[in-house]
């Protein structure tokens, strides 16, 4: 490549990364019009919560599919269908999570590198292979997703939001039993 061709891409890679424009912080987040009967003030805590949820389930989703593929031993062929069976059914509580924040008037945010800035869940240890070091990996990440639902609907509860309080509701109902499915599992 000639030389001035170099220099002229690095100016538009200057450019390009100025005129890029940053992520509303929740202070300067616009709200825009909502179906909801709830006021702008109750709509906009209880989207940022949800975004923070969507961001949790979102890194939670990912850790699931490395455990989904990188498991090994004498209980794979049970552990294996049902971590695919967890996945699914999280890919479909972040999609209402995301859907909700955006009824509600907000922006979801889900890209990876926003999920890697604002997740709560501990990065997974890819190199663990053993089929119950996955279970109990998988089982404390699901207690810290469940906290941080729940810690939302008290939120949703607050403002009197009983429609993301009956979709948060579902979440938690269905992580509980996954939560239980791997606790039992563990013989715990």
């Amino acid at each position: 490549m000639h030389p001035g061709a170099l220099c002229l891409l690095d100016l538009r890679i200057q450019a390009f990364k100025k005129s890029a424009l940053p992520t509303p912080s929740r202070k300067d987040e616009t709200m825009y019009r909502s179906p909801s009967p709830l006021s702008e003030q109750a709509r906009a805590p209880i989207a940022a919560s949800l975004n923070e949820r969507l961001s949790d389930g979102l890194d939670l989703h990912s850790q699931i599919k490395v455990a989904h593929w990188n498991i090994k031993g004498p209980q794979f062929a049970s552990l294996h269908p049902l971590f695919e069976t967890f996945a699914v059914s999280l890919a479909g509580h972040n999609d209402a999570i995301a859907e909700r924040a955006v009824t509600l008037g907000a922006r979801a945010y889900g890209t990876t590198r926003h999920v890697a800035k604002t997740s709560r869940i501990p990065e997974y240890q890819q190199e663990t292979v053993k089929d119950l070091d996955h279970v109990k990996l998988l089982a404390d990440r699901f207690d810290l997703y469940l906290a941080g639902l729940r810690e939302s609907r008290k939120l949703v509860e607050q403002h009197q939001d009983t429609d993301t309080v009956d979709l948060l509701t579902g979440a938690i109902t269905e992580f509980e039993k996954h939560t239980w499915f791997l606790r039992a599992t563990l013989g715990e």
